[in-house]
């Protein structure tokens, strides 16, 4: 093996989590088209070529039952950052919901936020 490729994530709708992590969060949309009797959704970060997410539509009970929870209480991304005060600045005028303020310590400074759908993602910044 050589790296990690593709991260699932699980949606309920994806033209929802598409306009959420493109308007909100600055990823970009890599694909979207036909798959089977679904779609394939992928998105990325503009400067990161090797790591997609997969927005997976879940439509079974049991994995509805785990959109939002996939990493339980923990971050289920880590979002590295240049700028962790302008991007949280510019995310929380778009209606991010952060789960506290900006932090700095001696790995840096970061913060919680999560997607719409509860999942935790961490945005942090080195020091």
């Amino acid at each position: 093996m050589n790296k990690v490729k593709i991260i699932s994530l699980l949606v309920l709708d994806q033209d929802a989590a598409i306009e959420f992590y493109t308007k909100k969060l600055g990823f970009r949309l890599l694909e979207d088209k036909p798959f089977g009797e679904s779609r394939w959704v992928t998105i990325g970060l503009p400067n990161q070529k090797d790591l997609t997410l997969a927005l997976e539509l879940v439509t079974a009970a049991e994995d509805k039952a785990l959109v939002g929870k996939q990493a339980g209480s923990h971050a289920f991304l880590g979002l590295d950052t240049s700028d962790c005060l302008a991007d949280y600045r510019r995310m929380k005028s778009l209606g991010v919901k952060f789960l506290g303020e900006p932090q700095s310590g001696p790995w840096g400074t970061g913060v919680q936020l999560e997607d719409l759908y509860g999942n935790k993602l961490f945005l942090s910044q080195e020091p």
